[in-house]
């Protein structure tokens, strides 16, 4: 690959990601005010929030997880030139993607209770785990729309949109939060729950916002035609699904893994999932990166098997982590010049700051392995095989819980065997996904140029 390859795969990666990377920054900034704003009302904000956050997510993202089947495939049907079939996808996508969040909206309504007890909440955060489901539960009647829009705005090269989707949802998030937590211009000081109500209905404002630009733009072109959503057969989206389950399970697997280390974290203390989302809340900035450029690294690599270019499917993942091990750098330098600093953003309490600032730096020195994890993962995904990052979760998921536990219960490291669990679980499957993604390079010359 010469110099002006790897100038056009950051280019057109860039095009992909970095309006995806700047609508997650907005919100992970409007999320980092929320929990800010939260934190130094009540400091047990933040542990609700970590045990709501954490169940809910895990069934969220799954739903986002299953689209992935159909980008992968919508690519490759865009690099292979195969119009109708992209449409046959698509169509179905939008079309039956809706069903499994409505199941998940109605399970939450009825079951939000007996799954905080399971996660071994006390009775003194339950009643604000409660009350904050009860009015965050409607945004899965939106998230199949706006999971299966997303995959049509990054398959098209054009996610452009999503930047202004990110400022209208955090502009108004923000102001109801300081509006409802508070009380300010005349409305009642709801805490916690005004938090969850301005969420939601800063979602529904976003999406609204977005879905007009998806309706009207010229410049989607896999987007299906209304006629061909309305027919779309359920078999497209079976297909695309079976592929886009291996992902959904493998986050499922990820975010079950992050409910155990919540569980685990609550036989300490009432504070230590608080002290577990405030440091994960500032990795998240970070890590939304990660995510963009793995999106666009695997709708590359996707058109690059469909055309057969090899150099593309390569030279995308490299030039992906080289980005993200550059983001990786900075926020380490800045967690070792100044990392009290950046922990009493979320809360005024001497004793949790000290004590974050500690897991703050090893959790930024974990960024380099995890953005492994996920630009490999993503190139891996891209070839095909959505299968692969699965099964390497279902072990590294059974890992981390058995690592957590043991420096926890037996070793008594508290708070820090928890992180230290998820280090040691990042760096192992690190190796193991760089392996497999040699293996397949190896195997693609034969395989795309054939």
């Amino acid at each position: 690959m010469t110099k002006e390859n790897y100038k056009d795969y950051l280019k057109r990666l860039l095009v992909i990601a970095v309006p995806i990377i700047l609508s997650n920054i907005i919100s992970q900034v409007q999320m980092l005010i929320d929990r800010a704003f939260l934190g130094h009302v009540d400091n047990l904000y933040m542990s609700a929030l970590s045990n709501v956050n954490s169940p809910i997510w895990t069934t969220m993202s799954f739903c986002f997880s299953l689209v992935v089947g159909a980008s992968i495939i919508i690519s490759q049907k865009v690099g292979a030139g195969k119009k109708d079939q992209t449409e046959e996808y698509a169509a179905a996508m939008m079309k039956w993607n809706n069903v499994i969040p409505l199941v998940l909206f109605v399970f939450w309504a009825l079951f939000s209770e007996p799954v905080f007890r399971l996660m071994g909440v006390s009775e003194a955060l339950m009643p604000i785990c409660l009350e904050y489901a009860r009015y965050f539960i409607p945004c899965f009647l939106i998230l199949g729309l706006e999971a299966s829009s997303s995959v049509i705005m990054q398959t098209s090269n054009y996610t452009k949109p999503l930047v202004y989707f990110g400022i209208v949802r955090a502009g108004l998030n923000l102001f109801l939060d300081w509006a409802l937590i508070f009380g300010n211009l005349g409305f009642p000081a709801l805490g916690i729950k005004g938090a969850a109500i301005a969420t939601t209905i800063a979602e529904y404002a976003g999406f609204i916002y977005c879905w007009f630009i998806f309706v009207s733009s010229k410049k989607l072109p896999t987007r299906p035609r209304l006629k061909t959503t309305l027919k779309a057969p359920l078999k497209p989206f079976l297909v695309s699904a079976r592929l886009g389950l291996n992902t959904a399970l493998e986050d499922f697997g990820w975010n079950f893994g992050n409910l155990m280390m919540i569980r685990i974290l609550n036989t300490i203390n009432d504070m230590a999932a608080g002290i577990y989302t405030i440091v994960f809340s500032v990795e998240i900035l970070v890590v939304v990166v990660f995510g963009a450029l793995g999106q666009g690294t695997m709708t590359l690599s996707g058109e690059a098997v469909g055309k057969k270019d090899r150099d593309q499917y390569k030279g995308v993942c490299i030039v992906a982590y080289a980005l993200s091990a550059v983001v990786a750098l900075v926020l380490l330098v800045f967690a070792l010049i100044m990392p009290q600093q950046i922990i009493a953003i979320f809360t005024s309490d001497a004793n949790i700051i000290a004590t974050c600032s500690m897991y703050l730096l090893m959790i930024c020195l974990n960024l380099f392995c995890k953005a492994g994890n996920i630009i490999v993962g993503n190139g891996i995904r891209g070839s095909g095989d959505t299968a692969w990052m699965f099964y390497t979760q279902i072990f590294g998921t059974i890992g981390v819980i058995a690592c957590a536990s043991l420096f926890v219960f037996v070793f008594k490291w508290g708070i820090a065997g928890v992180f230290a669990a998820v280090m040691l679980d990042e760096a192992v499957r690190t190796f193991v996904n760089l392996a497999k993604y040699i293996s397949i390079s190896k195997k693609l010359p034969a395989a795309i140029e054939a």
